[in-house]
C-alpha cells in the first residue's frame, strides 16, 4: 500500500507537529495541541511474557539515536511505570547518536560506558544497535562483536550484586515516506533484515530475550497513513509510542495502558526528569568538566573540575528526586511536589577577575561597574556620516541577556538568541535561555517589546526555515514552530542528533541558510561529532571545521576545515562564501576545491582577534561606497567592527581591502559585539554581549563576574538618507516572491527564499519555470534573476540542468562563477552516488618523514611505529594540528612554530614536562614574541589527563622528526617517569619555572641530534 507520493520534509515536520512530545518543564510547554496516541485496536492474543521487571530494577537504554530519542518522547518508560506502579523502577537512557556496539566515540575525558554504567547501577539493559553497523553490509562480523559484548557485559556487576539482565533490540526498518528528497529505504532495509536476524541468533545463543523492532515497524508503517519518522530512519513522537507499545506486549506480554489521561500524566513527569539525566549524561561543556581544561586552575588552586563534577552529583540527587514524582503520579498522586532541598550547594567559586590568579590580566578583561545602556551608546565611535541610537537593553527587557546571534525573519522582525545561562545551566537555577522576537512596529527605532518565541538552551545559533526556526542547542539541532499565530512556539522536533557539547563556547554557531539550501554552521576544537543520517552509515568529525545540514533531505555533511575556534559565516550578493576563525582572526573566502570538497582561502590580511561574526553591507539605506563591504567583529582589544571593500578577479578569487572603521568601544570595555544585521529598516543592528569576561579560559566556568544580567542591541543609520519602506514577504503569492528575486537588497532575497522553503515545491517550481521566460540569457543585467532562479531549483532540491548550462554560459563572470559551485554539488548527487551522497574525505592527513629517511637516522620497527603513532595523534582534532598547523608553522603572534629550535629538538624531559602540564607565560623564539594575553596567546593545554604515554612519546618523536628536525626519539619509558616525577602536580608550567628547570644549554641540540 502507498501512503504517499510526495512529501517535502517542511510538510512533514508540520504533519507531526501536534504529535512531538512537550517540552520538560524547564522548557515551558506548548500552549498548543498535545500528542493523542490512537485507541487501541481490537484485542489480539498476546505473546508470553519474556521478562518481567522487579521492584527497584533499575534499566538503562544503551545505543544508537533510536534510543537516544526515547528519553525525549518518554513513551516506553510511561507505559512501564503505568503497569508497574508500585516498583518504583529507574530508567535511564544512555542513547549516543552514532554509536555502534563496538565502537562508541566521545569527546576527550568522556566518562566510560562502564563506569556510567555503574553510576546508573544498571539491572537491565536494553540493547539497540545495528543500524549504523548495517552501512558495513556484514552481519557476521556484527553478530560476532554483539556476541562479545555480551560475554563481556555478562562479567560486570553494575549494581554491585550481580550481572545484568540483557534485552537484544534489533533496529528498526526505513520507512518509505514517498518523498524524493529522501531514500525510499528498500536498499537499507536489505541490511536491516539481516542485521536482524544477527541480533535474533544472538539472543538464541545466548539465551537472551529479543525484541523484534525490524517488523514490527514495517508493520506499524503499514498501518499508518501518517508517518511514524521524521526522515526514514528517526522515530517521531506517534513513532515511539507505538514502538513503545509494541515493546509492552512482546518483551512483558502486557496490553499498554488504555488511560490516556493518565499516561500522559506520567509522561510529562518522565519527561522532566529524563531532561535532568541528559543534562548529567550528555553533560554540554563536558570539556570543563572532564577533558582538557577541566584542570585549569584559578584562585586557591580551585579548578574547573571540583566546580563543574561537583554539579553532576547535584544533578544526579536532583533526577532521583523526579524518580519520586514518576511514581507518584503512576500511583495516582499528581500532585505530588519535586522537593531539592536534599541536592548539595554548588562549590562556591572567587573571581579571578583583575589579576588574582595568573590567566587573570586586569587590562584585558572589562570593568566590573557596568555602563548604562544610554552611556555606552553615547561613547561609541563610528565612521563618518554614521549614527546609533539603542534598540533595545537589558533596562528595557531583562529577558536581553547575553545576545550571540540575531536574524530577521520573513515579517522583518529582529530575532535574537539570548543565552543567560552561558556556558551551561547551572543545577537548581531556572533554564532562561531563550529566542527572543524584538518587533518595532511602529518603525521609531526602538524596541516596542520583547517576545518569548522559546526557551532553548544553549541557543548558539539559529536561522529560518520551512516556517519554522532551526536552532542549535548542543549537542543537537532543534525545530520550532509557532502553528496558531501567537509567536510562541508549540512545535519542538529535534530534527539532528551528534553535533556534540564539549565546549560549548566553540559549539555549532551563527546558522546561515545557503544559497544552495544547506543550513551551515561552524564549530571548534574538543568536539567528536557524530552524527546519523539516512543516507550513509554515521558519520564521525573531530575536524574543527564549517558544516553543513540540508533540512529537506536530511543530507549532512563535513564541508572545510577552519581551525581552531571558527565563529562567522556569510554570502554575498553572488553567493561568494566567507568564513572567519574566532580564536585567531583569519577570513576566508570558501571555495570548491577537488572533487566535492571545499577549502577555506585567505580573504584578507588579519588585524584584529578574536572574532565572534562577519558580515556583508547590504542594503538601500547606507551609501554606496559601503554597499558589498566585509565586517569583522571583535570582542576584545579592538572593541568593534573593521570594515572591508572586497575586490573579486577573473577567476573568482576575492581579496579584502581595510577601508574605515564602523564602530568601536574606548569608553566602555564590556562592549562585545557579537552579530550584526540588516534590519527590514536597511539600518545596521549590532549585538551586544556586554560583559566584563568575554575569554572561556582564563577564568572558572563559574566565575561569579560572568555577567548573567546585561545585553544590548543597537542600530546604526547613515545620516540624512532615507530608511528602506517594509517589504511584505510573509504569506505572498509565489509569484510576488519571485519578483522580489530582483530586489539588490540581500535580506530582503534572504527573506523570500525563507519564505519559499515552507512553500510546496512543485508549486515553487512550476512558478520558476514561467517567470526565468521573460529574462534574455544574454543581458547582463538579468543575469542574477537567471542566478536565482537556479538557487530556487537547489533549495528544493529540483535540478534543472537546462537552467544551469544557460547560467554557467552567463556573460557575467560572478554567475558563471556561482554556477560552477551548483554544478559542483549537483555532480555529487546523493540520489546518483551509492551509498551515501556528497561527503567529502574530511580526514586531515599529517606530513611524513620518508620511511627510509627515518631509517637512514637509526629508527628501528619500535621507533618507526611510534613515529606513525605520533603522526596520527599530531593530527587529532583539538591537539598539536589546531595550533601549530599542518606544517608546523604555527599561527602568527599566537602559537610558535615547531620548526628547528632548542624547544623541540633539544632536552626531551623540558618538552615531556610542558607537554604534560602546559605552559602559561610571555616567550620569545626566533626573534618573535609570543604572549600569554587574553587577547592573544591562551596557554598550551595540558595533556596529561588525554594522552598515554606511549602518545606523548610518539607525538613528540614525530615532532622532533618532521618539519625540518632531526632529533633523537622520545620512549615511553622516559615519558612514565618523568610524569612519575612530577607526583600529583596539577598546575600549568610558568614560563620561568620551567627555564629554571631546565635551561637552554649551547650543547643541547647538538646531543639530542639523531646520528649524521
Amino acid at each position: 500500500m502507498m501512503k504517499r507520493t510526495t512529501i517535502t520534509s517542511a510538510i512533514v515536520l508540520l504533519a507531526l507537529s501536534l504529535t512531538q512530545c512537550s517540552p520538560a518543564p524547564s522548557e515551558p510547554a506548548p500552549s498548543g495541541p498535545t500528542s493523542a496516541p490512537k485507541a487501541a485496536a481490537a484485542p489480539v492474543p498476546l505473546p508470553p511474557a519474556q521478562m518481567e521487571l522487579e521492584k527497584g530494577a533499575h534499566v538503562v537504554l544503551l545505543g544508537n539515536t533510536l534510543a537516544e530519542r526515547m528519553q525525549h518522547d518518554g513513551w516506553l518508560e510511561s507505559y512501564v511505570q503505568s503497569a508497574w506502579p508500585d516498583r518504583e523502577i529507574v530508567f535511564r537512557n544512555h542513547g549516543f547518536s552514532g554509536d555502534m556496539v563496538a565502537h562508541r566515540p566521545r569527546n576527550n575525558g568522556f566518562i566510560d560506558p562502564h563506569t556510567y554504567l555503574e553510576i546508573s547501577k544498571a539491572d537491565v539493559i536494553f540493547a539497540l544497535f545495528g543500524y549504523n553497523e548495517s552501512y558495513d553490509n556484514n552481519p557476521d562480523s556484527y553478530r560476532q562483536q554483539l556476541g562479545a559484548w555480551v560475554d563481556d557485559t555478562l562479567t560486570r556487576k553494575y549494581n554491585g550484586e550481580g550481572p545484568p539482565k540483557i534485552v537484544l533490540f534489533s533496529p528498526i526498518a526505513h520507512e518509505s515516506l514517498g518523498s524524493p528528497n529522501l531514500p525510499d529505504g528498500s536498499a537499507n532495509n536489505l541490511c536491516l533484515a539481516a542485521y536482524a536476524e544477527a541480533t535474533a541468533a544472538v539472543a538464541q545463543d545466548k539465551g537472551l530475550p529479543y525484541v523484534d523492532l525490524f517488523n514490527g515497524s514495517l508493520e506499524l508503517y503499514e498501518k499508518n497513513s501518517a508517518p511514524l519518522t521524521i526522515n526514514g530512519i528517526h522515530l517521531n513522537s506517534e513513532g515511539n509510542d507505538q514502538i513503545a507499545q509494541h515493546v509492552m506486549r512482546t518483551l512483558f506480554g502486557l496490553r499498554p495502558s488504555a488511560e490516556r489521561v493518565k499516561v500522559e500524566r506520567i509522561r510529562q513527569a518522565v519527561l522532566d526528569k529524563n531532561w535532568h539525566w541528559f543534562n548529567r549524561y550528555r553533560a554540554t561543556d563536558g570539556n570543563d568538566v572532564w577533558g582538557g581544561r577541566a584542570g585549569l586552575k584559578f584562585v586557591d588552586n580551585q579548578s574547573n573540575r571540583d566546580v563543574l563534577w561537583h554539579e553532576l552529583t547535584m544533578i544526579d540527587v536532583m533526577t532521583a528526586n523526579r524518580d519520586k514524582r514518576v511514581w507518584a503520579v503512576a500511583n495516582g498522586d499528581d500532585s505530588y511536589k519535586v522537593d531539592d532541598s536534599n541536592v548539595p550547594p554548588p562549590v562556591t567559586v572567587i573571581s579571578n577577575v583583575g589579576g588574582k590568579s595568573k590567566s587573570s590580566d586586569k587590562n584585558k578583561e572589562g570593568q566590573l561597574s557596568f555602563m548604562t545602556p544610554e552611556e555606552t551608546t553615547a561613547q561609541l565611535e563610528l565612521a563618518e556620516g554614521f549614527e546609533v541610537n539603542l534598540f533595545a537593553s537589558e533596562a528595557m527587557f531583562p529577558e536581553l541577556v547575553n545576545p550571540v546571534q540575531m536574524s530577521v525573519d520573513t515579517k522583518g522582525r529582529l530575532w535574537v538568541a539570548a543565552w543567560s545561562t552561558y556556558p551551561k545551566w547551572e543545577p537548581l537555577k531556572e533554564m532562561t535561555d531563550r529566542l527572543l522576537i524584538l518587533p518595532d512596529e511602529n518603525r521609531d527605532g526602538v524596541a516596542d517589546k520583547a517576545i518569548t518565541f522559546a526557551k532553548i538552551h544553549n541557543p548558539t545559533g539559529f536561522e529560518f526555515w520551512g516556517g519554522g526556526v532551526i536552532v542549535a542547542s548542543a549537542p543537537d539541532l532543534v525545530f520550532l514552530k509557532d502553528t496558531d499565530g501567537d509567536d510562541v512556539a508549540d512545535v519542538r522536533v529535534r530534527i539532528m542528533h551528534g553535533l556534540d557539547s564539549a565546549d560549548t563556547h566553540h559549539g555549532a554557531n551563527n546558522l546561515v541558510y545557503g544559497p544552495d539550501g544547506n543550513i551551515y554552521y561552524q564549530r571548534g576544537v574538543f568536539h567528536v561529532s557524530n552524527v546519523e543520517t539516512p543516507w550513509m552509515k554515521a558519520q564521525e568529525h573531530r575536524n574543527s571545521a564549517m558544516y553543513r545540514f540540508n533540512p529537506r533531505t536530511f543530507e549532512f555533511a563535513f564541508h572545510a576545515n577552519n581551525s581552531p575556534n571558527p565563529h562567522g559565516i556569510c554570502f554575498d550578493y553572488w553567493g561568494y562564501h566567507f568564513a572567519s576563525d574566532g580564536t585567531g582572526g583569519q577570513c576566508y573566502q570558501v571555495r570548491p576545491h577537488g572533487e566535492g570538497a571545499f577549502k577555506m582561502q585567505k580573504l584578507l590580511d588579519k588585524t584584529v582577534r578574536p572574532v565572534a561574526a562577519n558580515g556583508i553591507l547590504s542594503s538601500a539605506h547606507l551609501p554606496d561606497e559601503n554597499q558589498g563591504n566585509f565586517l569583522v567583529l571583535n570582542t576584545i582589544g579592538f572593541l568593534g567592527i573593521k570594515q572591508y571593500t572586497l575586490e573579486t578577479k577573473e577567476n573568482g578569487d576575492v581579496w579584502g581591502t581595510p577601508t574605515a572603521d564602523l564602530i568601536r568601544s574606548r569608553g566602555d570595555r564590556n562592549f562585545r559585539p557579537t552579530d550584526v544585521e540588516v534590519g527590514d529598516d536597511g539600518a545596521l543592528y549590532v549585538s551586544d554581549w556586554q560583559n566584563v569576561i568575554i575569554g572561556h579560559m582564563q577564568h572558572n566556568v563559574r566565575d561569579p563576574n560572568r555577567d548573567k544580567e546585561h545585553g544590548r542591541v543597537y542600530r546604526i543609520t547613515a545620516t540624512g538618507r532615507p530608511l528602506m519602506e517594509h517589504v511584505n514577504v510573509d504569506g505572498q503569492p509565489i509569484a510576488d516572491l519571485l519578483d522580489l528575486l530582483t530586489v539588490p537588497t540581500n535580506i530582503v532575497r534572504h527573506r523570500v527564499h525563507v519564505e519559499l522553503s515552507e512553500r510546496d515545491t512543485d508549486d515553487v517550481i512550476a512558478a520558476v519555470s514561467s517567470w526565468v521566460k521573460q529574462w534574455d540569457a544574454n543581458d547582463p543585467n538579468h543575469a542574477h534573476h537567471l542566478l536565482e532562479a537556479l538557487w530556487v531549483h537547489q533549495q528544493h532540491n529540483v535540478q534543472n540542468h537546462e537552467l544551469l548550462a544557460t547560467v554557467l554560459a552567463s556573460p557575467v563572470g560572478h554567475a558563471r562563477t556561482a554556477a560552477k559551485t551548483v554544478e559542483h554539488f549537483w555532480a555529487r548527487d546523493p540520489r546518483k552516488i551509492a551509498p551515501g551522497g556528497n561527503q567529502p574525505e574530511a580526514k586531515v592527513r599529517p606530513r611524513l618523514t620518508a620511511e627510509a629517511e627515518l631509517k637512514r637516522r637509526g629508527f628501528k620497527k619500535p621507533e618507526l611505529d611510534l613515529y606513525r603513532l605520533g603522526a596520527e595523534v599530531y593530527v587529532r582534532d583539538t591537539l598539536c594540528v589546531t595550533c601549530h598547523q599542518l606544517d608546523g608553522k604555527g599561527l602568527p603572534e599566537q602559537y610558535p612554530a615547531i620548526t628547528p629550535n632548542a624547544w623541540t629538538g633539544g632536552d626531551p624531559e623540558r618538552l615531556i614536562k610542558i607537554t604534560l602540564h602546559g605552559l602559561w607565560g610571555d616567550m620569545e623564539l626566533d626573534g618573535k614574541w609570543f604572549r600569554t594575553e587574553t587577547d592573544r596567546l591562551p596557554p598550551m593545554t595540558p595533556f596529561k589527563d588525554v594522552l598515554s604515554d606511549r602518545e606523548v612519546a610518539g607525538v613528540l618523536t614525530y615532532t622532533r622528526n618532521t618539519f625540518g628536525n632531526s632529533a633523537k626519539p622520545v620512549s615511553p619509558a622516559t615519558v612514565a617517569a618523568v610524569r612519575k616525577s612530577l607526583g600529583d602536580r596539577d598546575d600549568v608550567y610558568l614560563f620561568e619555572e620551567i627555564m629554571k628547570e631546565h635551561p637552554f644549554k649551547s650543547d643541547e641540540l647538538e646531543k639530542n641530534r639523531n646520528p649524521k
